[in-house]
């Protein structure tokens, strides 16, 4: 397929473009077959939702508690129980999304091992030769990458790398909103990574 899309006037954009829509869509057969479908990871992104819905709903119900406090001039009753169950519940959630973290790796290991794969062929097939044309010379920080390994001394000259790194970005993240395989929002914001930041409130 690359070798037909080359003869084409942007024969080598559209081959790495379809390269990477077509790993893109591999990729995430791979983690729907190893991750998405199981009951896990279903389970937790579930626990992820519920507990993040409950930590809106106490946080809008303590600001309506504090300004109604505020104005009367007394202090709202139970706000330190309420403190502490929210506490409670954000800690559920970030534990919850530490887990949901663990239980990616093993796709996100295979994934790797196939980018890496098409990454060598790309490299093998496009080494040395501009894919595209910038329509504008990048700043010098950005020109490291596009135009990484070409000869000559034309900024305006794209790399296979970069074209193969923006295509990779912007296509799997849009494919998996589309699929709806996106990682829950909540995740994101309880920083619940595999190595989280230490909690203020323990300090």
């Amino acid at each position: 397929m690359a070798s037909a899309l080359s003869s084409l006037r942007y024969g080598d954009s559209l081959s790495v473009v379809a390269i990477s829509a077509a790993t893109a869509v591999l990729c995430e057969a791979i983690s729907w077959l190893l991750i998405y479908r199981t009951a896990t990871y279903n389970s937790l992104r579930a626990t992820i939702e519920r507990h993040s819905r409950k930590l809106d709903a106490m946080k809008a119900g303590a600001s309506g508690s504090s300004s109604s406090g505020a104005s009367s001039g007394a202090a709202p009753p139970a706000a330190s129980s309420r403190a502490k169950k929210m506490d409670r519940v954000e800690t559920s959630l970030k534990d919850a999304a530490r887990e949901l973290s663990l239980a990616k790796l093993k796709s996100g290991a295979v994934v790797a091992a196939v980018l890496f794969v098409v990454f060598g062929l790309l490299n093998s097939l496009f080494e040395g030769r501009a894919v595209a044309k910038l329509p504008f010379a990048p700043v010098p920080l950005v020109q490291r990458m596009s135009h990484r390994g070409l000869p000559g001394n034309d900024p305006t000259d794209c790399s296979m790398v970069f074209l193969y790194f923006l295509c990779s970005m912007s296509i799997r993240t849009n494919l998996q909103k589309l699929l709806g395989f996106a990682p829950p929002r909540a995740a994101a914001a309880a920083g619940g990574g595999l190595f989280p930041m230490p909690d203020p409130k323990m300090n």
